[in-house]
């Protein structure tokens, strides 16, 4: 008789490590699943199970057609490129900003640079609406209210210490033997950033770039604050605008709403995965 071959315990224990990860994978991806598969479904099919799949003999089709025109002047498009008015700048201002702190902190020795470290990493701890009435007071004073600037113009000055955090831990792990051959060669303290450490920053860059713009999407109280006209409304204020408790909310629509402005945001997602990775696999490490 032939023996059976005996198990590796390496083998039960990768059962066991994947099994744990789909089930926890399966967990974070129910709410998603579950909003996709309700804008198929009426009200009393959505709030009667926790099923995912709409029932076969009732599916739902009119949900995304009316969830398009989400209001009675603008489709969803509007809002979105609403949101964009304000997300692109906040991007690129973002990006920059925590570049050149980072890279001033990071890279140069100068008086009080230890003070300046811990104040960055002293605001990490500091809840964001603490900062709400001061920059709600500052744009009143400027003249900013109502306005997209005043969602951004605050991303300018560095103002997300998270973001200079990770860029000064990735910038750790670049040798600076390559600012020092970069002096030989002629550049000076930008073109050093520009030429030499910015290509090298690329997936850290891109990961700081993708989470301020997965952050501005889900902002709805910063919008709700400054911006007041209907027409300057992005897409969290427009979603809203959907439940009425004076009236009968279709859930289905609003759930279709969710899901059209959800797609762009994965779908840049899964584009720059792989930076993202990188990046935190990177972060962590030391000179």
């Amino acid at each position: 008789m032939t023996k059976q071959p005996k198990i590796k315990r390496s083998q039960i224990n990768a059962v066991i490590r994947y099994s744990i990860l789909i089930f926890i994978g399966f967990i974070l991806l129910y709410p998603i699943l579950w909003m996709v598969g309700g804008a198929f479904k009426e009200n009393a099919d959505i709030f009667g199970n926790f099923n995912i799949l709409p029932p076969l003999d009732n599916i739902v089709l009119d949900h995304f057609p009316n969830a398009w025109q989400l209001s009675a002047n603008n489709t969803i498009l509007f809002y979105y490129l609403n949101t964009l008015r304000f997300l692109i700048p906040r991007v690129i201002f973002t990006i920059i900003s925590c570049t050149v702190t980072a890279y001033a902190i990071g890279r140069f020795n100068f008086r009080f640079k230890k003070l300046f470290f811990t104040i960055v990493i002293a605001t990490l701890l500091m809840p964001e609406v603490a900062f709400r009435i001061p920059v709600f007071v500052i744009m009143r004073d400027l003249n900013l209210l109502n306005t997209f600037t005043s969602l951004w113009i605050q991303d300018a000055f560095a103002v997300n210490s998270f973001f200079v955090f990770m860029i000064i831990q990735f910038m750790r792990t670049i040798p600076r033997e390559l600012d020092e051959a970069a002096a030989i060669d002629g550049c000076n303290v930008l073109q050093t950033l520009w030429y030499i450490l910015v290509p090298v920053l690329k997936p850290i860059l891109i990961s700081v770039g993708l989470l301020t713009f997965m952050w501005g999407m889900n902002d709805f109280l910063g919008p709700l604050i400054y911006l007041t006209g209907a027409d300057n409304r992005p897409l969290s204020l427009a979603l809203s605008v959907l439940i009425d408790p004076t009236e009968l909310v279709q859930i289905g629509r609003v759930l279709a709403a969710a899901t059209l402005g959800l797609l762009p945001t994965i779908a840049i997602f899964f584009a720059c995965s792989r930076y993202f990775v990188q990046s935190i696999t990177s972060s962590g490490g030391k000179e």
